[in-house]
């Protein structure tokens, strides 16, 4: 009783109470067990060789957990789509002015109000719904099982079987081929030609070679560099291994780097403008309205008609359908990026998007294509010579192990077969794959009509050379001397010098060979006859010299962040045609404090050897220097730099983490797609702060209204649910900005929220559109005779006509400068100052308070709007200079 069974039918003693999992073994414990010899290693994790006994495996499940790594891809639920709907600037705000209006006695105003203030929340909940159903796509899953060595009991003999890899524990012997993902951090005990992919981790293009630790065995660099640790998330590309698990699910160092995508994001520019205006219009509410409800009560006596006009003001202010329309503006802007192939995860890095200065990439995958191709084929002297290249195609075709990166480019050097062909009828004889000590391979083969055997040997040149004592030149084989040695290793320098990848070919004509390794006096990878040199590039993309001009036409530095050499990063730098005005490499990164890094930055546009911290760094540094930074990564070890990035950029077949830490996903990895999206970020952007500007202002401008009325008149200049409405169709109006053109010059640039550029237009504009509502309510007093309680209905109905007419109007003449209005603007537009200038006599308006103005109205609104319109003309270049900076450059010629 009281037991439970195991997977072999043993029975396995119920688990101890939970207890908290213990805390991994960190950046230090890694390396400590990395240099840790194998019996030190085995009993420090408390197992063996033979693996662990199943009851040993549940115990540890259940201490540690399963091996589950966080899933930050995973969907919100409905209770997170709420949250970051509510979350919008204006949400709380718009609800706390629907209580004050039913306070002050005004149900239908503030029903008016709550439905608006539902609209833009409900806008962005069905755009936090579409948001996750994108990422639940992007998604990938994969059902695997890992080979790992277990015992029955103490006494019984190993055996090896398939488990879920959530079932693995530190401790656990697991058993690894090529193809398999690697599924948690372990330490090498056996490895036999194994090369990884961790590309994911270090950014390393080619997959690297793995071994347990040796004497020579360094211990320094990043921690991906040690060739004893295998990280959860790589892939085994080549060979075979044993390993025993040093860490499993959160605790492992892919993890770690994971779970710093899942940090809280920074505030960003445009969180921090519209932040800036709404305390603006708050503190301007809290001003006004006191103040009108003091003045109103003191000339009036009359408390409930002071409430009202301190509610007036309040609703004067509040931009109704900030929110709505903003909402409406991202979403046609994330609409035209899905069609260019950006998916938009955060909908307000949009507008980040339109303020970057300062463009962080990648050198792999992003300036170039991701894989190495042949390029050329030269002998010693440098003259270009086919037979290496063919060479080393006929050892590839030969090659019995999983070819990798390098061998496909080597092949495509043969792609007709013609080597093959030219070398006779071969049989492969033995092959001695490549490892990491040796850093070369070896292929025998057997020609049925050639007497002998060939031995092809292609490599590392530094381990090729010294084994060859001829070489082929001019045609004919000669020895190898010193100083043709010398020319050799200048070659191999020159090639490296201009980033490419060199193998050295090399070849052997010898009697029959026993079947012997390296280390044997029969090695058939002596007395070489060396061949030349085959050059390989990864090469840069088409599209990166183009993208980079454009980004350079946008006003967008690029800085090159990557975990590559020096060298390779330079020249793909000059190809792609960024001007590397300094470089940094990881361990002179590491010798800065923060401050001597922020002013390095400025004058260093090439970082190489960078580990994930690094990477953090130096984003974080170019953000204190005040620049807008957008980032683009693929990898864990972009996961951070990502997250703390203005705009955090990832691709479609990124990690998990990378994509859930970005802001936006791209299905194409050509950088020109970056500058289009940022170029569609500006215009958004522009199209928000036109909007929020005129708002702003003209509502400055009402609270001023009535607060002047609230001293003279005997009754509101407009009633709380007239405002509204004069504020919606205001706002309908401004939805049509979304379809509106902006100045060729406006996405030249970048361009952030000006919040005190705004601020002064609202100080300067507001007083001026107050004023020419001082002049309608004297016009309307003075030649009208509506100066009595009783005709304030008429009264109201002409202050909402002029209102609404000057209002969408003067929205027209601010909008651009790009020309003709688009044809949607023009529609809506006129559509709304009908609607305006209509309500007063149709059956709406006196539900709404207003009775239908005489026929003298119409020569009084064309004698005041029009000077208003003329005043704003006149105002206009101030406004297109000092609060949207757009130069005369900028405008076309009209």
């Amino acid at each position: 009783m009281g037991r439970t069974t195991g997977r072999d039918g043993a029975a396995v003693p119920p688990p101890p109470a939970p207890v908290a999992p213990p805390a991994g073994p960190g950046p230090a414990g890694l390396r400590r067990w990395a240099a840790a010899d194998a019996f030190a290693l085995l009993r420090g994790l408390e197992t063996s060789r033979r693996g662990l006994t199943e009851d040993d495996a549940a115990r540890r499940l259940h201490r540690h957990g399963e091996n589950a790594a966080a899933d930050p891809a995973r969907p919100a639920g409905p209770a997170a789509w709420v949250r970051r709907a509510l979350a919008g600037p204006f949400a709380g705000l718009m609800t706390v002015l629907g209580v004050l209006l039913a306070v002050a006695g005004s149900p239908g105003s503030a029903a008016l109000v709550l439905v608006v203030a539902g609209l833009g929340v409900g806008l962005r909940l069905w755009h936090a719904v579409r948001t996750d159903r994108r990422t639940r796509l992007l998604r990938a899953h994969a059902a695997t099982t890992v080979t790992v060595r277990r015992r029955a009991a103490p006494g019984s003999p190993p055996r090896e079987s398939e488990v879920p890899p959530q079932d693995l524990v530190p401790g656990d012997v697991v058993l690894l081929a090529a193809g398999d993902p690697v599924p948690a951090d372990a330490r090498l005990l056996r490895a036999e030609d194994l090369l990884v992919d961790q590309s994911a981790l270090s950014g390393e293009l080619l997959p690297v070679p793995k071994a347990p630790p040796s004497r020579t065995t360094a211990g320094d660099g990043p921690l991906t560099a040690l060739p004893a640790l295998l990280f959860a998330g790589s892939t085994v590309v080549r060979g075979s291994a044993t390993a025993v698990v040093l860490a499993t699910g959160a605790r492992t160092h892919t993890e770690e780097l994971a779970g710093r995508g899942r940090r809280p994001r920074p505030e960003s520019e445009v969180d921090r403008g519209l932040r800036s205006v709404r305390r603006a219009l708050v503190r301007c509410m809290l001003v006004a309205a006191p103040l009108v409800l003091a003045v109103n009560a003191a000339v009036s006596g009359d408390a409930r008609q002071a409430l009202l006009f301190a509610v007036v003001v309040t609703v004067g202010l509040a931009p109704e359908l900030l929110p709505l329309v903003v909402g409406t503006t991202l979403w046609r802007a994330t609409t035209r990026l899905r069609g260019s192939g950006v998916l938009v995860a955060r909908p307000e890095a949009i507008h980040d998007l339109g303020a970057i200065d300062v463009a962080c990439l990648d050198k792999t995958g992003t300036l170039t294509e991701d894989r190495v191709v042949f390029t050329h084929s030269v002998d010693v002297d440098g003259r270009p010579d086919p037979a290496p290249a063919a060479a080393a195609a006929v050892a590839v075709r030969f090659q019995g192990t999983p070819r990798d990166g390098l061998d496909d480019a080597l092949a495509a050097a043969d792609r007709d077969g013609s080597a093959v062909l030219a070398h006779g009828l071969l049989t492969k004889v033995d092959e001695l794959p490549l490892d990491h000590v040796r850093r070369r391979c070896a292929v025998v083969l057997r020609d049925a009509h050639t007497a002998g055997e060939l031995v092809i040997v292609r490599g590392d040149p530094d381990t090729v050379l010294p084994r060859c004592t001829r070489v082929v030149r001019a045609g004919g084989t000669v020895e190898l001397t010193a100083s043709l040695r010398a020319a050799a290793a200048d070659a191999v320098a020159g090639h490296r010098a201009t980033g490419m990848r060199v193998v050295a070919v090399a070849t052997r004509r010898t009697p029959a060979l026993r079947p012997l390794g390296p280390g044997d006096d029969d090695d058939p990878e002596r007395d070489l006859l060396l061949l030349g040199l085959v050059g390989m590039v990864d090469p840069v993309r088409e599209s990166a010299a183009r993208a980079v001009a454009r980004f350079a036409g946008q006003g967008v530095a690029v800085t090159v962040l990557t975990g590559d050499d020096t060298a390779v990063a330079e020249q793909v730098c000059a190809r792609a045609g960024i001007a590397v005005t300094g470089v940094l490499d990881g361990a002179a990164l590491d010798a800065l404090d923060d401050a001597a890094l922020a002013r390095t930055v400025e004058r260093t546009t090439l970082f190489t050897r960078l580990g994930p911290l690094q990477k953090e760094r130096v984003v974080a540094a170019l953000q204190a220097r005040g620049h807008t930074v957008g980032f683009l990564g693929d990898g864990l070890n972009d996961v951070g730099a990502l997250r703390i990035a203005d705009v955090g950029i990832g691709v479609d077949g990124a990690v998990p983490a990378a994509r859930a830490a970005a802001d936006i996903v791209l299905t194409d990895r050509s950088p020109d797609v970056v500058v289009s999206a940022v170029e569609e970020g500006r215009r958004t952007l522009g199209r928000a702060t036109r909007y929020l500007t005129v708002t702003a202002a003209l509502n400055v401008g009402n609270a001023l209204s009535v607060l002047a009325a609230s001293a003279v008149l005997p009754f509101l200049p407009l009633l709380p649910a007239q405002l509204l409405l004069q504020g919606v169709l205001f706002g309908v109006a401004a939805l049509s900005l979304s379809f509106d053109r902006v100045e060729p010059g406006w996405t030249a640039r970048p361009r952030r929220w000006d919040t005190r550029g705004m601020l002064r237009f609202m100080a300067l504009f507001g007083p001026l559109a107050s004023a020419f509502d001082l002049v309608t309510f004297w016009a309307v007093w003075r030649f009208l005779g509506l100066d009595t309680p009783q005709e304030q209905a008429v009264f109201q109905a002409v202050w909402f006509m002029e209102g609404v007419l000057s209002q969408v109007l003067l929205l027209l003449l601010l909008r651009s400068r790009a020309g003709r209005a688009a044809r949607p603007v023009v529609a809506t537009v006129s559509a709304v100052v009908a609607a305006g200038l209509t309500v007063p006599f149709t059956p709406l308006g006196p539900l709404f308070g207003m009775a239908a103005p005489p026929a003298s109205v119409w020569p009084l609104l064309a004698a005041v709007v029009l000077p208003f319109l003329l005043c704003a003309a006149a105002v206009r270049p101030l406004y297109l200079r000092h609060v949207l900076g757009i130069r005369a450059a900028d405008i076309p010629a009209e």
